[in-house]
C-alpha cells in the first residue's frame, strides 16, 4: 500500500460533508470545492483520506461468477458455513488490504450485541480495521488472544485489538506481556498473573474468533521485527514448521509442533479454539497456501476469506 494521506486540520464534520457531497449527492470535485470554500487539490486530499480511514467505504455488490463458484466448492470441501473468495488484484501488494477489507465488512455484518470476540494479529487483519462500521456500545467484548510486541508497530496485537474495540465501542481485554517470553519458566509465571489469567479464562467462551496465518519467509513479521533469530527460524523449519497460527508454529498437517519456541509463546493455543461458535480464518497469497491449508485442518473454521489463486488449489484437493 502507498503512503497514507493525512489531513490534520480538518474536523470530522467537514470531511464527512465533503465525502457526502461527492459520493452521495454526485457533485463534481470543483463543485464541492466551491461549496466548502477550498481549492480542488485540497478536496482531493480529503477524499483520499476519507477512503483510507474508513469514512468512505465503496463495495461492489455483485461478485465474479468464478469466485462464487469457488466459494461453493470450498464450502463443500472444507465443511465451511461461508467462504469469501476475492479476485486476484492487478497489484499483488494490494491483496492484503483487499482481504482485510472483507474481514472488516464481515465483522460489521455479523457482530451482534453482547458477543465476545477473540482476535489474532497480522498485517492482513490490521488492514481491515477501517472497514469495520462504527457502532454504539451494546455489550460487545474484544480479546487479544496473544501478547504484544516490545517495539511499537502498526501490527502490534494489543494495538490491533484496541482499534477494533474502538470501532465497535467494545470493552477490550489485552494480554499485557510480550508474545514470546525468554523461556518457558517465565512464560508459565506470566500465565499465572491474574489479569492475564482472566483473558485466557474469557477466551474459553468466545462467540467469534478472527485469525490469520503467518509464514517463515524473510518478509515475515518474525524476521521483520526480530521476534525470532535466524537460527530459531531455521530450527523451526527443520522441525517441519510451515508457518504460525496465533504465534504457535504448525506443520503441514495442522499439528502444533514440539519445539522450544512453542513452549514460550504467550498466546491462546489454537487447538482450544475448536469449540468456538464461529471461527474466521483470513489470509491470502500463494506463498501462504501450505500454512492456510494446515490451519484449515487444525482449526476447522466456519468462515474462510482467501484469494482466488489459493482458492483454486484448495477447492479441488481430495479429502
Amino acid at each position: 500500500m502507498g503512503a497514507r494521506v493525512t489531513v490534520v486540520d480538518v474536523n470530522d464534520d467537514v470531511k464527512t460533508r465533503i465525502a457526502w457531497l461527492y459520493y452521495v449527492e454526485g457533485m463534481t470535485q470543483d463543485e464541492v470545492a466551491n461549496l466548502v470554500g477550498m481549492n480542488r487539490s485540497r478536496v482531493l486530499r480529503i477524499l483520499a483520506a476519507a477512503r483510507q480511514d474508513g469514512t468512505v467505504q465503496i463495495r461492489v455488490t455483485t461478485r465474479m461468477s468464478r469466485c462464487v463458484e469457488l466459494e461453493r466448492m470450498l464450502e463443500d470441501r472444507w465443511n465451511l458455513t461461508r467462504a469469501i473468495v476475492v479476485p486476484e488484484p492487478q497489484d499483488p501488494n494490494a491483496l492484503r488490504a483487499i482481504i482485510g477489507a472483507e474481514v472488516g465488512a464481515y465483522m460489521s455484518q455479523t457482530v451482534a450485541a453482547n458477543m465476545t470476540i477473540g482476535l489474532g494479529w497480522g498485517k492482513t487483519l490490521t488492514s481491515g480495521v477501517p472497514a469495520i462500521e462504527p457502532r454504539a456500545a451494546d455489550g460487545v467484548k474484544v480479546l487479544a488472544m496473544l501478547g504484544g510486541l516490545t517495539r511499537v508497530s502498526s501490527i502490534n496485537p494489543s494495538e490491533f485489538a484496541w482499534r477494533v474495540a474502538d470501532r465497535l465501542s467494545a470493552e477490550c481485554y489485552m494480554l499485557a506481556a510480550p508474545v514470546y517470553a525468554p523461556d518457558k519458566r517465565t512464560r508459565d509465571a506470566l500465565m499465572g498473573h491474574p489479569g492475564i489469567a482472566e483473558v485466557f479464562a474469557r477466551a474459553q467462551s468466545l462467540d467469534m474468533a478472527v485469525v490469520s496465518v503467518g509464514d517463515l519467509t524473510p518478509h515475515s513479521v518474525f524476521s521483520e521485527y526480530g521476534l525470532l533469530t535466524r537460527d530459531e527460524i531455521a530450527s523451526l523449519e527443520a522441525a517441519g514448521a510451515v508457518g504460525d497460527l496465533l504465534c504457535h508454529f504448525i506443520d503441514a498437517e495442522g499439528n502444533v509442533i514440539d519445539h522450544p519456541v512453542n513452549e514460550r509463546v504467550l498466546a491462546l493455543n489454537p487447538l482450544s479454539l475448536r469449540g468456538t461458535r464461529q471461527i474466521v480464518l483470513a489470509s491470502g497469497g500463494w506463498h501462504k497456501l501450505t500454512v492456510i491449508r494446515a490451519a484449515l485442518k487444525l482449526l476447522r473454521p466456519t468462515v474462510l476469506i482467501v484469494n482466488e489463486l489459493v482458492a483454486e488449489r484448495l477447492a479441488v484437493e481430495t479429502r
